[in-house]
């Protein structure tokens, strides 16, 4: 497998920590080895092709990326809360200002409601609580 798909994939089990530490923090010891064994099926050549190539292909920086995830993650409105915080801390990370998050969120306005736009806009200000040195 190429590098690109070794890091994305050591970033997804990473992410799942995460968003399991956020559902429930005594599960911040889950064994991610165990994850091998829910898709043994899953050939090597489908999973390069999914988070290899797809998710790093060249065009797009990752500041651009995660805005974009940002925004379809806004449209979804409440169905998304963890993984809206996640992408917003992984923006922020990437290089993504406040302003730039919040902007792309007002957009989603036109396509997700003003419901969605506020609530992740909501998501998007806790996770800038959190943050060490805001802007």
């Amino acid at each position: 497998m190429s590098d690109g798909f070794t890091r994305l994939f050591q970033q997804m089990l990473q992410s799942g920590q995460e968003m399991a530490r956020a559902f429930n923090p005594a599960l911040e010891s889950i064994d991610t080895q165990a994850m091998e064994k829910l898709i043994p099926t899953m050939s090597a050549d489908m999973m390069e092709m999914w988070f290899g190539k797809t998710f790093n292909r060249e065009g797009l920086d990752a500041k651009t990326r995660l805005l974009l995830t940002i925004a379809a993650l806004t449209v979804q409105g409440a169905l998304a809360e963890p993984q809206l915080r996640l992408a917003v801390r992984h923006a922020r990370s990437a290089g993504a200002s406040q302003r730039e998050i919040a902007e792309t969120i007002w957009q989603m306005s036109v396509f997700g409601g003003l419901p969605a736009m506020q609530k992740a806009l909501e998501l998007a200000q806790s996770v800038f609580a959190e943050e060490d040195t805001p802007e």
